[in-house]
């Protein structure tokens, strides 16, 4: 519960300070008019408003979280109340500590969406955004329910991903442990076996390769681990900056395969929330700039943005978009159809729809083929170990 502290005069004048714990500033001037005493000053104190610092609170959570209170709101529950309910029936110790100073922020005149912004590793920009715009719209417990459901397909998605991914990340791991097992421990021994051919000139390039190799791995291998340790925590450093986070956006989107899926599930992220925008009257430039958070990618966002400014100047959505050359073409062609119609709302719908269901299939065919992928480079590898130490054998066989 936050604290308060207050300076306030007795009957007979005399002056007194000190601190009252209450649930808000009304509270408190209720308390010192209950102890006959005239406040002059009641004062929240700093830790009310302090922001979360713990661990980040998973999704899963935090998409219950959003669901609860639209489900509560919606039920004609007060936005006090409601919090207060939730901050009850929450087992999550660190969501319980949030919700308590949502609440008082709330109670301190904040909107809820102000109070969500102070809490940046809670509550994500996408989920501040749509509350502020459910809260000016009227629309607030629809769009609690939209961030709880955009909230639980993005973690689905993760989930599915994750768990398509493990069992090539293990061959991955398993196999590469292998062939530097065999290049680092079982080649060297060959090392003498193969001298004489290595000094008559006659030993094979890709065992005189595999040899040189395997002594470099003995000889600098930890130094080699010890920088590329380092080169990592150096990359995570630079990924952290604006600039290396918008190089990380453009590189996802090249990826071979995977670029066009995840390019895809931005898009289809952006049209259904835009969408859900504008069936609730917000208006498009507010939209977009709310839709363009939704994205998580920032090319996209920079692009959304930029056709945001166009809008402004009486331009249409669909130019700017293609122009930016990350949107389909056939996206493109759905919103500009729907400008010309007026059905701008229905049709990103669909095409979110439409988008999700082609790009899940994509992401299984993708998962599907990385499997033998990784089998046939892992075999491919030890195949090359295999024939680079038996050409010299095969040779020295013939040559006796």
């Amino acid at each position: 519960m936050p604290e308060f502290a207050y300076i306030a005069r007795d009957a007979t004048g005399r002056r007194i300070t000190g601190k009252l714990s209450a649930d808000s500033q009304r509270d408190v001037l209720r308390s010192l008019g209950q102890r006959s005493l005239f406040p002059l000053s009641v004062q929240a104190e700093r830790q009310t408003n302090r922001v979360w610092r713990g661990r980040r609170i998973r999704p899963q959570i935090l998409a219950t979280l959003y669901g609860q209170l639209g489900d509560l709101l919606g039920s004609g529950v007060p936005l006090l109340r409601s919090l207060e309910v939730l901050q009850k029936q929450t087992s999550h110790s660190g969501l319980a500590e949030v919700l308590s100073q949502v609440k008082s922020q709330v109670e301190e005149g904040s909107t809820l969406a102000d109070a969500m912004r102070r809490h940046p590793r809670v509550f994500g920009e996408m989920a501040v955004n749509m509350v502020r715009a459910g809260g000016e719209g009227g629309f607030l417990e629809e769009a609690l329910n939209r961030v709880s459901e955009f909230t639980e397909k993005q973690e689905d998605l993760k989930g599915r991903t994750a768990g398509a991914l493990a069992y090539p990340v293990f061959l991955g791991i398993v196999g590469s442990a292998v062939v530097t097992v065999l290049v680092v421990f079982f080649v060297p021994k060959f090392a003498e076996l193969f001298g004489q051919l290595r000094e008559r000139g006659e030993l094979p390039a890709v065992t005189d390769w595999l040899l040189a190799t395997s002594d470099f791995l003995r000889s600098w291998g930890w130094i080699v681990l010890a920088l590329a340790i380092g080169g990592g925590f150096y990359a995570r450093a630079q990924l952290a900056t604006e600039s290396g986070k918008l190089w990380r956006d453009r590189w996802k989107t090249r990826i071979p395969g995977a670029g066009r899926i995840i390019l895809n599930l931005a898009v289809a992220r952006f049209c259904r929330v835009l969408g859900t925008l504008l069936h609730n009257g917000v208006p498009i430039i507010k939209s977009l700039e709310i839709s363009s958070e939704s994205t998580g990618n920032r090319l996209l966002r920079q692009a959304v943005q930029d056709a945001a400014k166009n809008i402004s100047a009486g331009q249409p959505l669909a130019g700017p978009l293609a122009a930016s050359g990350h949107f389909p073409s056939a996206v493109v062609e759905m919103i500009s159809v729907a400008e010309e119609s007026n059905t701008l709302e229905q049709v990103l719908l669909q095409i979110a729809d439409g988008l999700e269901r082609r790009t899940w299939r994509q992401l299984d065919l993708f998962v599907r083929l990385l499997e033998p992928l990784m089998l046939l480079v892992l075999a491919g590898a030890v195949l090359v170990v295999v024939i680079a130490l038996l050409l010299p054998v095969i040779k020295m066989s013939t040559t006796i």
